[in-house]
């Protein structure tokens, strides 16, 4: 049986080089229901058309002719019309080192390829659920009133973890580019809580994660880690280091709700 999607009227734009491939995303969308998503073939068409016409949502390819899907990504990040319009990547790509960049760039979800109409079906609705949110209503305490400190060296994937915890009820942040900006940050400023990346420069997650249990004057804060990180030994790591909880990224609301919840009721 196939997963429905929670909203049929999206205007979706498929970047796919490949007609064929182009022919099969469309079919699986109008399976669920989207009808005539509009194509293009390469990356600049693609911003030519969202400058005309702003997409919903754009499931793309990696490998572009004129481009890679990360770099389409990064531009629709650094315009203003078009930085919060969902990306969908269609790959089959496995290399850390190729989908870790696009993962960094605020990407909302990641579809193997070959895929399966489910599959599809899933990441739409991971998408959606990113966009309509619902705040946390069920904590005793005025979430406006905590504190945030966000850590990531990628401003898109600071500005797409921020959207969904603002979403949620937090509206108090503090911005820092890698973990030993952040570890200055905590040395003279009180936060609520800690949202970190876990590859970033100069201090990565695990070091800042660390150095806060152990040096300090914050060593109970709790600390929520949104990584792109696959390697089981390096997540356990994580683990024994001290996080309060660990999210993938891209990052289900769904989970960073339930996690968000946990860290802050064993504060």
């Amino acid at each position: 049986m196939t997963t429905t999607i929670n909203a049929t009227a999206l205007e979706l734009l498929i970047v796919e080089p490949s007609s064929m491939q182009r022919k099969i995303i469309t079919q699986a969308c109008e399976t669920l229901g989207v009808h005539s998503p509009r194509h293009a073939e390469h990356g600049t068409q693609a911003l030519i058309g969202m400058s005309q016409h702003r997409p919903d949502i754009v499931i793309s390819a990696l490998y572009l002719p004129d481009m890679l899907g990360t770099d389409l990504v990064h531009s629709m990040r650094t315009d203003p019309a078009t930085e919060d319009v969902a990306f969908i990547l269609v790959s089959s790509e496995t290399r850390p080192q190729a989908l870790d960049p696009v993962r960094q760039s605020g990407v909302c979800a990641i579809v193997p390829k070959p895929f399966t109409t489910d599959q599809l079906a899933q990441a739409i609705n991971a998408t959606l659920d990113m966009r309509t949110v619902e705040p946390i209503t069920d904590w005793d305490m005025d979430l406006e009133e905590l504190k945030v400190l966000l850590v990531d060296d990628s401003p898109h994937a600071r500005r797409s973890i921020r959207r969904v915890l603002e979403q949620l009820g937090l509206h108090h942040f503090i911005e820092a580019d890698n973990g030993a900006e952040a570890a200055s940050i905590l040395g003279d400023t009180m936060v609520d809580l800690v949202v970190t990346d876990y590859n970033m420069p100069e201090m990565d997650g695990k070091a800042l994660v660390e150095h806060i249990r152990h040096h300090s004057w914050q060593t109970s804060v709790p600390i929520l880690m949104v990584t792109s990180e696959q390697d089981v030994s390096r997540l356990a790591a994580i683990e024994n280091a001290g996080v309060s909880g660990i999210c993938d990224k891209p990052f289900d609301p769904g989970t960073v709700r339930r996690l968000l919840l946990r860290a802050l009721s064993s504060d």
